[in-house]
């Protein structure tokens, strides 16, 4: 039984982090729509497709509980800030040939959440982490002092989502929940920029090819999916099995960008791609080492050799 549960969660990480990877060509459908505008599209389908799912589940008492804790409608206040920022950055780095900036964003996430968590959280290092981070800096630095190019697309993917990440532990609400009430802060602002500002050849839906409409109305299902597959992993399996999915994501938006999209792969991406992959190597074998003491200690197992 421990073993299918544990299969299901593989299937639904595999699945929610395929779908997150592919995602590019969902929104390469939407390159004549304006980012800003794609991205209340994405809040009000989400919102509302969110929204009929708390009821279906049942989870009003936990909306109503939200709701009554001040401190944390703050915090989640703040997380839609971030995910916002998130999303239409990345929107617009999909729609503006910049896939294999946005893939090294999400390279550089996990890294950069171990130092959100030795700032924050108390953490502190192991000494291959600290190597981990550096070559990871490393990388970012050659780009900006050798070749002139700031990764600001890749930077603000990182630390945008490592922030909603860190927003988010200090908020115990479910998914859904938190989301559809992330997506109820930003839906006034959404909702006032589409239909009283925006003024394109696309803002107007009465006026829309249905095909374009369907794709916006998508906007819902594209960011709801994932994250149903991505709940149902986490309730089965460990946070740190869970973790090692992660990277295809950012793997498959790099095979997207080269061999689809024909992105070029220039010295100065290959340099900081090749220290950040070395940097995820480094970081994920001392997470496998970490692991495999924890579990002979728990066992009380012989120490493993340092």
């Amino acid at each position: 039984m421990e073993k299918d549960h544990a299969a299901q969660g593989a299937l639904f990480a595999l699945g929610a982090y395929f779908l997150w990877g592919i995602a590019p060509l969902y929104f390469k459908q939407l390159i004549a729509v304006p980012a800003l505008e794609v991205l209340t599209h994405r809040v009000i389908w989400s919102f509302l497709l969110l929204l009929a799912l708390i009821s279906a589940l049942g989870y009003w008492p936990r909306v109503r509980a939200i709701l009554r804790t001040p401190r944390q409608l703050l915090l989640l206040g703040l997380s839609s800030v971030t995910i916002g920022l998130n999303w239409l950055v990345f929107i617009w780095a999909v729609n503006n040939d910049h896939m294999l900036d946005a893939s090294l964003g999400y390279y550089i996430n996990p890294l950069f959440n171990i130092v959100l968590a030795m700032l924050f959280l108390g953490e502190r290092f192991r000494t291959m982490q600290w190597l981990a981070v550096g070559l990871a800096s490393l990388g970012v630095a050659i780009q900006i002092l050798v070749f002139g190019s700031l990764p600001w697309v890749a930077l603000v993917l990182a630390c945008s989502f490592g922030c909603y990440g860190l927003i988010r532990k200090k908020v115990p609400v479910d998914p859904f929940t938190g989301l559809m009430l992330e997506t109820l802060v930003l839906l006034p602002a959404a909702a006032l920029y589409l239909w009283g500002f925006a003024d394109t050849t696309t803002s107007h839906l009465g006026e829309n090819p249905l095909s374009l409409n369907l794709w916006l109305i998508s906007a819902g299902i594209v960011t709801t999916a994932p994250l149903l597959l991505f709940a149902g992993a986490a309730r089965r399996l460990r946070l740190s099995t869970l973790g090692f999915f992660q990277y295809l994501g950012p793997s498959l938006m790099f095979l997207l960008a080269v061999l689809l999209y024909n992105e070029p792969f220039t010295q100065d991406k290959l340099i900081t791609f090749a220290l950040i992959w070395t940097a995820l190597v480094i970081y994920t074998l001392d997470g496998l080492r970490q692991r495999r003491r924890n579990v002979l200690q728990n066992s009380g197992g012989p120490e493993p050799l340092k």
